[in-house]
């Protein structure tokens, strides 16, 4: 493949270990300063685990003072982080630790970044205005391994239209991402399949888009690989914590290959599938990227190639068109394999839906992932694919 210009930015300090977390106020103290006071952003389901007491506990072991913050719902509303922007300027906080999905994490880092103006979140929904300069600083404890917040500069949420879109900006840049694999010990294993296959998606799409670039690839090639090796044992045996490990540092890289090249056709009919059918946003991207992969594979076989035989497909005795058309069978027996529903029957979807959802993924919002897919979308393609999403068993 001839070699073409591209730019790969940093991204967030990340740290690794397991029990990492106890060393969290220090970590605040680094970033904000001796005592700054400490907003934590957290969904309800991560505090009925217990796990916002732990992490408070671990900062006012450290004497610091903390509030937490708990009205988070998943596909999070803009009211939601104009909320938790109030309760940081309340508490006068200098610094937000988001703790738990990617919803959680999202909120928390426009959160902080808006808490120092006065405009609610819903003023930069899809970068129509500049985020502040200033905003609070910000550290991203993930406890589950899938959408890579806490290495990307984007925060997605659903606005008063019920739209879901999202914010870009510097400033949404985490200060630091503590990578705790105990921390997703609890995570069911659906949500630890749902979850992984959206890293998993974020790295294909990555390094299979437009943007794509072999520095990025590097990184992303590394991320399939790990999921593969390790995400269906991180399902079945939920207290391995090198299994988790693995995949929890594979959605922090896919994160960066997202941050760098974007994603494609599987995120913006997925954005649309959650739109209309309120599916967990991991299995909506990989559904979306199971109708989709062939179609694109046919136009970039050598990219494809390369992330099959990251999944595990031998290219012993396979050409590059050859090993490209074994991707999307091989993606489908690993979703199938990790026990990711592929049927949305049961989630009161059908074929009937078709054009609603092709429709949705049409729409403005989702355009900027329309033009960053290897191949032009146009209404009859998300029409095809939709009908393969939808009629999937």
């Amino acid at each position: 493949m001839p070699l073409t210009k591209f730019s790969f930015g940093p991204t967030a300090p990340v740290a690794f270990g397991i029990d990492r977390v106890e060393r969290l106020g220090a970590d605040v103290a680094a970033v904000a300063g001796t005592g700054a006071p400490v907003l934590i952003v957290a969904d309800p389901g991560v505090a009925a685990a217990g796990l916002v007491d732990r992490v408070e506990a671990v900062l006012r072991k450290d004497g610091l003072t903390v509030e937490a913050f708990t009205d988070v719902r998943s596909d999070p509303l803009g009211n939601q982080i104009d909320g938790a922007a109030d309760r940081a300027r309340s508490l006068g906080a200098a610094c937000i630790v988001g703790l738990g999905g990617g919803s959680a994490l999202d909120v928390a880092k426009l959160a902080a970044a808006i808490a120092p103006a006065d405009q609610p979140a819903e003023h930069y929904a899809l970068a129509q205005n500049p985020l502040p300069a200033q905003g609070l600083k910000k550290i991203c404890l993930p406890t589950t391994a899938g959408t890579g917040s806490e290495t990307t500069r984007t925060s997605v949420f659903t606005d008063g239209q019920d739209r879901k879109v999202w914010a870009w900006g510097e400033a949404l840049r985490a200060d630091l991402a503590l990578l705790d694999p105990r921390l997703t010990a609890g995570l069911p294993p659906h949500l630890t399949a749902a979850t992984g296959i959206d890293a998993l998606v974020h790295a294909i799409e990555a390094c299979t888009i437009r943007r794509a670039n072999p520095l990025n690839d590097a990184i992303c090639l590394q991320a399939i690989r790990l999921i593969a090796r390790n995400l269906k044992r991180a399902v079945e045996a939920p207290d391995d914590l090198d299994a988790r490990g693995a995949v929890q540092i594979a959605a922090a890289a896919g994160g960066i290959g997202i941050d760098n090249s974007g994603t494609g056709i599987a995120h913006a009919m997925g954005h649309a599938l959650g739109v209309i059918g309120h599916v967990h946003h991991g299995r909506a991207v990989g559904l979306c990227l199971r109708a989709a992969l062939a179609w694109n594979a046919e136009a970039e076989p050598a990219r494809h190639a390369a992330v099959a035989e990251a999944l595990g497909v031998p290219a012993e005795g396979r050409d590059i068109a050859a090993l490209a058309a074994e991707l999307a069978p091989a993606y489908d027996r690993f979703i199938r394999s990790v026990g990711l529903p592929v049927s949305l029957s049961r989630d009161g979807l059908s074929a009937a839906d078709t054009q609603r959802l092709a429709e949705a993924t049409m729409a403005p919002e989702n355009k900027p992932m329309r033009d960053a897919n290897i191949r032009a979308i146009a209404p009859a393609d998300a029409e095809r694919i939709a009908a393969e999403v939808l009629t999937a068993a």
